[in-house]
């Protein structure tokens, strides 16, 4: 049984390009992504100039084992054919578009940045409307170009007229929607930010719930954040210890001609094996991040 190694998603860090110090900041932080944004956390006067500035952050290099992830301003603003321009020919990882309401939309984005040279550049899609959520099966269907949905869940929730809830009950079928179609195509997905920084038991209820869910990690506004994103959405070393022993017993099982093992009163099948190995893979990537 192979699996394809996982890249650690845990943690999905914003950080302003106007901001040179943070950009700088962010090669020596634990985050597994750095979002360097150039759309909601950027003032119109500053677009430019932060523009630059993340250019010269990914020519300069020294983020190690760290996803470099570049959001655009979409491409209705005076901003988002530059960005796309400047951006296609860099280093970074992967494009992240915002505010994705349909799978045309999006491939008509993807072409603007073949055509300026990021052909080489993998996709990521912004759900954070109403429409963009009726709109995500189709969206993923894009994969495998497009590789990862992140939810703007301040946005959908603005957007459906929610009120301050911390359960986020009125966001579930946005989720459940979501989730369906990320899984369906193979594509990670990473929950909204959380944007009270004085609440961390909020913080660590969110962050439990979309685990609960299935996210495979969180998008995050400070690196006061960052401990907590990783502690959850990662893997325990208790966790791989069980997992590795579920993997054992049915391997023994398979190498004595049988399908099904039983650990400690347990049934261990097929797919018990499966989701045993790749939390084991998912552990042991995290762990290589974490170690650089």
């Amino acid at each position: 049984m192979t699996t394809a190694p996982p890249r650690p998603r845990r943690s999905a860090l914003y950080m302003p390009a106007a901001n040179t110090r943070a950009l700088e900041k962010a090669r020596s932080l634990p985050t597994d992504i750095v979002i360097m944004d150039l759309e909601d956390a950027v003032a119109p006067a500053a677009k430019p100039a932060a523009r630059a500035a993340a250019c010269a952050a990914l020519a300069a290099g020294g983020y190690g084992r760290r996803e470099r992830v570049v959001r655009v301003n979409g491409l209705d603003t005076p901003w988002g054919a530059a960005d796309l321009a400047a951006v296609a020919r860099t280093a970074a990882d992967a494009i992240l578009f915002p505010k994705v309401e349909g799978a045309g939309p999006l491939a008509a984005a993807i072409a603007r940045l073949d055509a300026a040279g990021g052909a080489q550049l993998p996709v990521w899609a912004m759900i954070e409307t109403p429409r963009g959520v009726l709109e995500v099966e189709a969206i993923a269907s894009l994969a495998p170009r497009l590789a990862v949905l992140v939810l703007g869940t301040a946005d959908l929730a603005r957007a459906l007229r929610l009120p301050d809830d911390p359960s986020r009950l009125g966001l579930l079928p946005s989720f459940g929607r979501c989730l369906l179609a990320a899984r369906a195509r193979g594509l990670d997905i990473l929950d909204g930010i959380f944007t009270d920084l004085g609440d961390e038991p909020g913080f660590r209820a969110a962050c439990q719930q979309g685990k609960a869910l299935g996210f495979d990690g969180k998008t995050l506004i400070h690196p006061a954040q960052l401990a907590i994103a990783n502690e959850i959405f990662g893997v325990s070393a208790a966790t791989a210890a069980a997992a590795r022993k579920t993997l054992q017993a049915w391997q023994a099982a398979r190498a004595a001609g049988q399908e099904i093992a039983v650990l400690e009163g347990r049934m261990i099948e097929r797919l018990h094996a499966e989701e045993a190995s790749r939390l084991l893979a998912q552990h042991e990537a995290c762990a290589g991040t974490d170690a650089d």
